[in-house]
């Protein structure tokens, strides 16, 4: 999986809210349907309750984008912080599926496509997303039983 370079990062907008780093977390578009059912499915299978959320849209969100060197004016990428590790775009969903333990992680296959590939495909669907699959008028707000998993 390819790791985004730590070198980009701007000093001026670290992530106002502390976050555990020894669980991932997924930085999605809280707008899109598309996004917002990953995030779903990713809460129905991780039975550990490891990972945390955070939409793009609010303001820890964006400031961990723009930490990372990511545009803050379409969140056409998921962010996946995992052990350390930053991913984006088809590896970000590949992260996510490693961690959620076999037959999930079998989604690593996906690696064997080099990354111009990888990137293209990522890149074609989250330029339609909102076309294919709708944009919510604004990001849900968790269940109760949730809320201390999502972030921001």
């Amino acid at each position: 999986m390819t790791e985004l370079s730590h070198s980009s990062r701007a000093k001026s907008s670290r992530p106002s809210e502390p976050f555990d780093p020894s669980h991932p977390l997924i930085v999605f578009d809280g707008v899109c349907v598309l996004c917002s059912g990953f995030v779903r499915m990713v809460v129905r299978l991780d039975r550990q309750s490891r990972f945390r959320f955070a939409t793009a849209q609010s303001p820890f969100g964006e400031a961990l984008f723009r930490q990372h060197g990511l545009r803050t004016d379409s969140y056409e990428t998921n962010l996946v912080l995992v052990d350390g590790a930053a991913f984006t775009r088809l590896d970000s969903f590949v992260a996510v599926m490693a961690e959620l333990g076999w037959p999930w992680r079998a989604a690593k296959v996906l690696l064997l496509l080099p990354r111009p590939l990888r990137n293209w495909l990522y890149n074609r669907i989250a330029k339609n997303r909102y076309a294919l699959f709708g944009r919510k008028d604004s990001c849900d707000i968790p269940p109760p039983e949730l809320r201390e998993r999502f972030l921001g």
